[in-house]
């Protein structure tokens, strides 16, 4: 399939919401994302209904489960699917998280690697092989998470940008991970954000939150974006630009697709207006 790169606002790719999208796309959502695993070699129907979309649009691959931190071995049987995947949808962008999620099996949660030199190397070789069978450099997303782990020997920024460097890779700007990660452990998320080596994102993410009783921020994609992450996005944009694909995550609680579409086209005026000033 011809290759389509993304470009714009952009959101999640959901079930509950092909209905509405078959019957019309709404021009504020230039792409879409979905998670390869959930969808690589899906036949009948729902194959038939992606295939629909992805000669359509755009599709950027955003992965949940590779494991780029952990223990066990890479998956690489995984990563060649991902590379078919990807190839006869005409994607040209995958992403994963910087975190773990299995050893033996898979634990089903994202966890926080420990800010060490050796991890840095341990990832950044993994990140190295996932690049070399994929065929291009891959975004990694700054990841959200709830316990740090012991015996840190950087700060989470510089642990970040030295993977990126060692690595070769790309940067998966997350604007709500690093929101919710900022309330939970009390630091500035703008200076945070500003640390990171955003010279080299490839890709952002912009979603809601929910608050427990006692204060603790999850990150749970569930609920409408807030003020204070459109400002830490609009304040990447002055940075970035405005030209860097954007999506929208949504992954419960999912709303009609106006109520989407409005956070979507919220997107879009920051992208727009950031490309003005820039332009000016």
């Amino acid at each position: 399939m011809l290759a389509r790169h993304a470009h714009g606002a952009g959101l999640g790719f959901r079930r509950e919401l092909i209905a509405p999208l078959k019957t019309a796309v709404p021009e504020a959502i230039r792409f879409f994302e979905l998670a390869p695993e959930n969808w690589a070699g899906m036949g009948g129907r729902s194959g038939k209904e992606l295939r629909h979309f992805t000669e359509r649009y755009p599709f950027v691959c955003h992965g949940l489960s590779l494991s780029l931190g952990g223990p066990g071995p890479l998956d690489e049987a995984l990563l060649h699917r991902i590379k078919a995947f990807m190839a006869e949808h005409g994607m040209t962008l995958y992403t994963e998280h910087l975190s773990w999620c299995a050893d033996d099996s898979h634990l089903y949660d994202l966890l926080p690697i420990p800010l060490t030199e050796n991890a840095v190397r341990w990832t950044a070789e993994r990140i190295k092989r996932a690049q070399d069978i994929l065929g291009q450099r891959i975004g990694i997303e700054n990841a959200s998470y709830y316990v740090a782990p012991p015996g840190a020997e950087m700060s989470e920024t510089d642990f970040i940008s030295a993977i990126v460097r060692e690595a070769d890779c790309l940067l998966h700007l997350d604007v709500n991970n690093i929101y919710v990660n900022s309330c939970n452990f009390g630091f500035d998320p703008f200076a945070f954000m500003n640390a990171l080596p955003l010279e080299r994102t490839c890709y952002v993410h912009v979603a809601g939150h929910w608050v427990e009783p006692d204060g603790l921020l999850i990150d749970t994609h569930g609920a409408d974006v807030i003020d204070p992450v459109w400002s830490l996005l609009e304040a990447a944009y002055a940075r970035i630009g405005g030209e860097v694909p954007t999506c929208l995550e949504r992954d419960f609680n999912i709303p009609d697709l106006p109520v989407l579409t409005a956070e979507v086209e919220q997107i879009a005026r920051l992208q727009a207006a950031a490309i003005c000033r820039k332009a000016a």
